[in-house]
């Protein structure tokens, strides 16, 4: 910018950037800088301030309808002549600017991201007046009314402390610019002169004569009504003012003075018309050609005491109020009002408005346009716009005592804090209210949501989430400290009772007085269970753990009962390394359990996959599984043997080499089941397999002689399979598949084979050691100890007089048995219990049979895998009482599978069946 005078109004930015070359006459004169801010609203009638400030440049400089610089909130506009250099602050306090800021907020923003834009522009605002009131002699205050707004009262005395706080860093950027030392030290020209102009709207209008309605008019009054307001205005202000201690006696120590004898108040005439014909009145002013002045032009002094004088003429600016009545003083217009406050500027005769007994006089100065534009400059970069690299950190810091903005301009969030810290207590009691002394996450996250129900009922305002995070915190902290519950479950879905504590490591003995303390888990819940055999019950603790659950129990009670007896050991990881790692994770899809195969075993049978019903398998190998054999058929209905089909189906189902060697780096960290890799062996096994004797040593007239079985519940159910002797087979000693298809039934309605009296008795020739039998029970045991023989899915055996269980073990044996049944004998309590099936019992006769034992598990619905032994496929030697002990509970390495819970059904959890199989073998050779 070159120009002399500025003819458009720029951005205070471009203002301090441009190169303005003043002329020469002007150069060495001091300059006076008007501030205009305020509030206007273009719902209400009369001038805004943009109109204000052309009024008094006499130009249209500022268009009505213009948003502002997009470079800032403050415009300037430099009239050299008059050595004026007017300010005019835009901010969400005007109705356009509010209109845009309102745009600006997204539909969806939330009440405190709405509150924190608007607190922003609060920020700002302030800023920009601070500015103002460090760089200005004479601000003018607009307001849209005739009522003074008693917020400014805040306003000024938040302004007042933000300035007391950057003081120190104001002075550190202006140290180095050329004006005196007194405006170094107080950061000001001069203590700005405050005037104050109200509009006065169309419930306040008086007559064009000025007479007020209902009085006297041969007797008028000395001032008029206006005059009149003002003057009460200006007591109020000064009166308000003095009770908050914005204005104090010493007039340097304040942000800004009022006169004490002159008027600081102003209030601008109600128009007749309305605003739309003020605005066609004001176009058709400015666009009329006017008569050139006769009078010579001036330049220097005289034209500037000639627009002096013009502006004390009476009526400039079109005040229709300015009119001497009979005994009334003149009102000024505008102009001349804030005239007299420049001159004072302009002469260097400075503001002394200190009052009292002892007034010290306040420092003045008038600086030449280039010293301003330094100072201005610095001030800029500091408080508003963007700072150079010397003085960043000046403009940071400026901005981190902004805080001190809330307690004064942040009425919303005072309230909001108030209510919510007077909410917190109330919310806290509603959290540890019915609360035990150490409880889980569950139990605190539903005590938080109802203490946060009960802080929401009550806490209002913006704090409302800042304080319900803390509420959140302050929860959370009451539960950890000392009142958290161990989250650990046990493998029978129960919660540790301790509080929160660590485990012992090996050889690390408990400590209860550590914090937090070394405990093992424990969750009170105390069961009893029988031994591999049977034979001796003791209690047990809920396990937390599948190795104290399926193997360390057992191992104490072996050393009591268990040890002598003969077993078939199960294969199990035998490291080659000091430190062997556990296997990752296995993450492999499960089939369903109706077409889930069994997983070979370790020795011999890792690629053998095979159905686990008989009756939907079509291999030759699948042919052997005989699991629907009748009790006593006749021997018309046993078919030939086939010629030399069994000898291969034998040397396919048991190879004598495995497939894949165990490893002995890694081993699996479960259990075994269908989703296992290949390869790898647990450290323990979670089955038992021990032999309790001969077959004799069972007697079917008495049932097992081992305690916890209900009366006559302890029989096992007899399975008689056919089998030739060896005078009267037709074959040449191959095997014979018994394999319970339409010749291996008996015929409907009739009488077993083999049992005296019977229609189709046996003939001379046959021998009764044709029917071999075998004794089969399924065991369940529930937390009690109480133990039963089931006969079927749904029944138990009952046996009341001699000779034994009476049901064949057919049904059993072809049908999946349920792994949980309800207990027959319930407690007294509401809830239910379940007896879980523990024991296999399997009495092999000493025949020429081979029983193959399978066992497959699913504890759980879909997908849940197939549980098995580490070796499947077992072949049982004969002469034999033989016991199977199930897992005590099942678990993967994603977790434990749960019994089932009241309301869940009993079906999903089962044994597959064709867990046993029997064929018949070639008898020794003698």
């Amino acid at each position: 910018m070159k120009e002399a005078n500025m003819t458009f109004p720029v951005s205070m930015g471009a203002l301090l950037q441009a190169d303005l070359q003043e002329d020469a006459q002007y150069r060495d004169d001091g300059l006076c800088v008007v501030g205009v801010f305020g509030k206007s609203s273009t719902m209400q009638p009369g001038p805004q301030k943009e109109t204000i400030l052309n009024n008094l440049a006499d130009k249209h400089i500022f268009s009505l309808f213009d948003d502002g610089p997009e470079d800032g909130n403050i415009r300037a506009f430099y009239h050299q002549e008059t050595r004026v250099l007017y300010l005019l602050l835009s901010s969400v306090c005007d109705s356009r600017q509010l209109l845009l800021a309102c745009e600006s907020l997204s539909a969806g923003a939330a009440h405190s991201d709405a509150h924190d834009v608007w607190t922003g522009l609060d920020r700002q605002h302030c800023l920009h007046l601070l500015y103002l009131f460090s760089v200005c002699h004479v601000l003018l205050l607009v307001h849209p009314n005739q009522t003074f707004d008693v917020t400014h009262d805040r306003l000024f005395r938040a302004l007042d402390a933000l300035r007391q706080k950057v003081l120190p860093l104001i002075r550190a950027a202006i140290k180095d610019c050329p004006v005196s030392k007194e405006w170094k030290v107080n950061c000001r020209p001069c203590p700005p002169r405050l005037l104050f102009v109200f509009q006065m709207n169309g419930s306040l209008k008086v007559s064009a004569n000025g007479s007020e309605s209902g009085g006297n008019p041969d007797k008028p009054k000395k001032h008029s009504p206006r005059r009149r307001l003002q003057h009460a205005l200006e007591d109020q202000i000064y009166r308000i003012f003095r009770k908050s201690r914005v204005l104090t006696n010493q007039s340097s120590n304040c942000l800004f003075t009022v006169p004490a004898n002159q008027a600081f108040v102003y209030v601008i005439p109600a128009a007749d018309e309305d605003p739309v014909g003020s605005l066609l009145g004001q176009l058709r002013s400015n666009c009329a050609l006017l008569e050139p002045d006769s009078t010579p032009v001036v330049s220097g002094p005289r034209r500037y005491q000639q627009m002096r004088r013009s502006a004390r003429q009476p009526g400039c600016g079109g005040d229709p109020a300015s009119v001497l009545m009979g005994g009334q003083l003149v009102d000024c217009s505008l102009k001349e009002f804030l005239w007299q406050h420049v001159e004072l500027v302009l002469t260097k005769k400075g503001f002394d408005d200190s009052v009292g007994r002892n007034p010290q006089p306040s420092h003045f100065e008038l600086p030449t346009y280039s010293k301003w534009v330094q100072v201005a400059s610095k001030l800029h970069q500091v408080l508003v716009g963007d700072a150079e690299e010397e003085i960043v950190e000046l403009a940071s810091k400026v901005q981190g005592q902004l805080k001190v903005l809330e307690g004064f301009l942040d009425a919303d969030t005072k309230f909001s804090e108030n209510r919510c810290q007077k909410a917190l207590p109330l919310a806290h009691s509603a959290y540890q209210s019915n609360l035990p002394h150490n409880y889980t996450t569950t139990v605190h996250k539903n005590q938080l949501a109802q203490a946060l129900r009960v802080y929401s009922q009550h806490a209002r305002g913006v704090a409302f989430q800042r304080y319900a995070l803390q509420l959140h915190e302050d929860c959370y902290k009451f539960w950890s400290n000392g009142h958290q519950l161990c989250e650990e479950r046990s493998l029978t879905d129960q919660h540790c009772v301790h509080k929160f504590h660590l485990l012992p490591q090996p050889g690390e003995k408990t400590d209860m007085d550590r914090n937090p303390p070394i405990l093992n888990h424990n969750s009170r819940g105390r069961s009893t269970s029988s031994c591999n055999c049977g034979r001796k019950q003791a209690p047990r603790e809920d396990p937390f753990d599948v190795q104290a659950a399926n193997y360390d129990f057992y191992q104490l009670l072996e050393e009591k009962c268990c040890r002598k007896l003969e077993r078939i050991e199960f294969p199990v990881f035998q490291p080659s390394t000091p430190d062997p790692a556990p296997a990752p994770a296995c993450n492999q899809a499960q089939e369903p359990p109706s077409e889930a195969p069994a997983l070979a075993s370790v020795s011999g049978e890792a690629e053998q996959l095979k159905e686990p019903s008989t009756a939907q398998s079509h291999t030759p190998a699948d042919t052997s599984l005989s699991l629907a054999l009748s009790l006593g058929q006749s021997t018309d209905s046993l078919g030939p043997y086939g010629d030399g089909e069994g000898t291969e189906t034998q040397v396919q189902k048991r190879p004598s080499l495995v497939d894949r060697q165990p490893s002995t780096v890694e081993y699996l960290p479960g259990m075994m089941h269908s989703g296992c890799p290949k390869g790898l062996l647990p450290k323990f096994s979670s089955w038992s397999l021990v032999k309790l004797g001969s077959a004799k040593s069972y007697n079917c007239h008495t049932g097992l002689e081992q305690p916890g079985f209900l009366p006559g519940s302890s029989f096992l159910l007899p399975w008689d399979l056919v089998i030739r002797s060896r005078s009267e087979e037709d074959s040449t000693g191959q095997t014979e598949p018994l394999d319970g298809g339409s010749s291996s039934w008996p015929a409907p309605n009739k009488t077993l084979v083999g049992k005296r009296g019977s229609t189709g008795g046996l003939g001379r020739s046959r021998r009764r050691d044709d029917v071999a039998r075998i004794f089969v029970g399924f065991e369940y045991e529930d937390v009690r100890g109480r133990r039963f023989i089931s006969c079927g899915p749904d029944k138990i055996v009952k046996v009341l007089g001699p000779g034994g269980a009476k049901d064949p073990a057919t049904r059993v044996l072809n049908t999946d048995m349920p792994l949980y049944v309800p207990s027959p004998s319930q407690g007294r309590g509401l809830k239910s219990h379940f007896a879980q099936l523990t024991r296999l019992f399997v009495v092999v006769p000493d025949a020429p049979l081979e029983v193959t034992l399978n066992p497959q598990v699913q504890p759980g619905p879909p997908p849940c895998p197939v549980f098995h032994p580490e070796q499947t496929d077992l072949v049982l030697p004969p002469d034999g009482f033989w016991v199977l002990r199930f897992p005590y509970s099942y678990s993967t390495d994603r977790g434990p599978c749960y019994p089932p819970k009241e309301n869940q059904p009993l079906n999903n959890h089962k044994v597959l069946r064709a867990i046993l199989k029997a064929t018949t073998a070639n008898p020794p050779p003698p």
